[in-house]
């Protein structure tokens, strides 16, 4: 099997993980590494910039399964793809590297943030700081911060614990709500390849998947962009699943949160247009001109 893998650190410890996995059940791969829009530095603002390349690869047959950070995958996949495992997932929360706490920087402290959702989080707790564009991937973003460019940097719990740096968290951000998806893969294949599908499938953990895909139905309905400050966080809660939603604006001004409990099936449609009743479409619109889309 051809699992196909952008060429980060990060992407390749992820395709590496379903290759072992799909060899524990006695299935042969190989990593094929493919060169994204967003790798090339373009496509900026496009969520797509991270998973198009891939896709394409899929429909012309030069892989048979693409691993995804499910935060990546935008909610509408390439007609003739579907998702074929969503497998366990690591933490999903945002973290600090730098301080004890986001609470003990002092006003003005610089941090380092790629994310708009981050940042606009951040401005919402704490408007006296500054927020500084922080790009590059894992490694790149803590050696900035190791030379002093920034006082702290934001990241995502699951990269950092998967390359082997859990030692540099400082304190996990449990206030700040993450993106769609956040610390989970999404593997997906062409949708008419049964032997792939059938492959992969045991992969996926039930609990990883009701969660993911009810808060990629959360961002769908609301029609979240890459210009969408917009986070979604669903967890098992006894036999129901608990989502909770955050929109705002980038500067940090104004947010919508909430959450409900349910069936995860259609829990994150139903909590979006909860948000949408009290405002989500107008609030979203704004911060889309905020940004200058």
């Amino acid at each position: 099997m051809r699992i196909g893998t952008r060429a980060s650190a990060l992407a390749l410890w992820q395709a590496r993980f379903v290759a072992d996995a799909l060899a524990a059940r006695e299935v042969k791969s190989e990593l094929v590494e493919i060169t994204t829009t967003g790798d090339r530095g373009q496509g900026v603002g496009d969520k797509a910039r991270w998973t198009s390349e891939l896709e394409r690869a899929l429909l012309d047959s030069r892989i048979d399964v693409a691993v995804h950070s499910a935060k990546d995958v935008p909610g509408e996949l390439a007609d003739g793809t579907v998702i074929a495992a969503i497998p366990q997932r690591e933490d999903a929360s945002d973290v600090i590297c730098g301080a004890a706490s986001l609470e003990a920087l002092d006003p003005g402290a610089r941090v380092g943030t790629s994310s708009l959702r981050r940042a606009a989080q951040i401005r919402a707790l704490r408007d006296d700081l500054e927020i500084v564009e922080l790009r590059g991937n894992v490694d790149t973003r803590l050696r900035k911060l190791a030379e002093g460019q920034y006082d702290a940097i934001v990241l995502a719990a699951a990269g950092v614990k998967r390359l082997g740096r859990a030692d540099e968290i400082t304190d996990e951000l449990r206030k700040m709500v993450p993106a769609p998806g956040q610390g989970a893969l999404i593997l997906q294949t062409r949708a008419d390849d049964g032997a792939t599908i059938a492959a992969v499938q045991p992969l996926t953990d039930a609990v990883a998947q009701a969660c993911v895909l009810a808060e990629r139905a959360f961002a769908s309905t609301l029609n979240a962009t890459c210009n969408t400050p917009l986070g979604a966080s669903a967890m098992p809660v006894g036999t129901h699943t608990r989502l909770q939603g955050w929109i705002g604006l980038p500067d940090g001004s104004h947010w919508i949160t909430d959450e409900l409990a349910g069936d995860p099936k259609d829990l994150g449609e139903q909590l979006a247009k909860r948000m949408i009743s009290v405002g989500a479409c107008e609030l979203l619109d704004a911060a889309e001109a905020m940004v200058g889309v």
